[in-house]
């Protein structure tokens, strides 16, 4: 299925204010600069202060999918062009047969996005969740069992109002230890298996292990990865754009 998108975008702020985009990058360069010289751990602070990214919409005629894109910075097109985003490269791919909206912001835990997913899936109304958050959460130690309570919040919120999850995964490194790394992990593929969900179960496969993948923070992919994700992501996805379109002609 060969699709392109025409894609318009528009800036609006966390909570509804116009924000620049290079003042929204100045304010968490200079938070970042302060926390590190405040003692703590640099790698992790690149992704705890990253900045919010302003929600994205693509433009197409009512009454097509609307696909919602809840993520962090692996969404987010952080240290990247935003139009080099693999979100923006499925609404490409798309080519205006489904409105995008992308809700991901950078350094977004579970718990912030299930705060303000209410609202996003309320004037959104999407007929497909892409569900990519829990990095974040993993990366500061956060309890698996509070990540988990949080992505299932808003599953069953997603449920709720008749829209489709698909479920996007990720993993830590393995000095977290490999219990936690397990039961982080595991919150995926269990909560998958208990709502019925597709899911994919490492974003970032075959890139976090490359380093010409990965940008120097050894964190964020690349330009040159963001196909790769969007190749890892489409094999759910398609089937389920599929499933919505022929409902939708019905």
């Amino acid at each position: 299925m060969k699709r392109k998108f025409p894609v318009a975008l528009w800036i609006l702020a966390i909570q509804k204010r116009v924000v620049p985009a290079w003042l929204t990058q100045i304010l968490t360069f200079q938070s970042w600069q302060t926390a590190v010289r405040g003692g703590l751990s640099s790698t992790l602070l690149l992704v705890v202060f990253l900045g919010a990214v302003p929600l994205q919409a693509s433009t197409a005629e009512e009454g097509l999918p609307t696909l919602l894109v809840m993520g962090d910075s692996l969404s987010a097109a952080y240290g990247i062009e935003q139009e080099q985003g693999w979100v923006s490269l499925l609404a490409e791919r798309l080519d205006g047969d489904a409105q995008v909206v992308n809700a991901s912001i950078s350094g977004e835990t579970t718990s912030g996005g299930a705060q303000r997913f209410a609202d996003i899936i309320g004037q959104r109304q999407p007929d497909i969740v892409l569900l990519e958050l829990g990095g974040n959460d993993g990366l500061r130690g956060l309890p698996p069992a509070q990540m988990r309570a949080n992505l299932a919040t808003m599953i069953e919120q997603s449920q709720q109002a008749g829209a489709e999850v698909l479920l996007l995964g990720i993993d830590i490194p393995p000095n977290y230890g490999q219990a936690y790394r397990d039961a982080f992990t595991g919150v995926y593929h269990s909560l998958a298996q208990e709502y019925e969900l597709s899911l994919v179960p490492f974003l970032l496969e075959d890139i976090a292990l490359n380093q010409q993948l990965m940008q120097s923070d050894g964190i964020h992919p690349t330009a040159d990865a963001q196909p790769i994700i969007l190749d890892n992501v489409w094999p759910a996805l398609e089937p389920m754009l599929e499933e919505t379109y022929q409902a939708s002609s019905q």
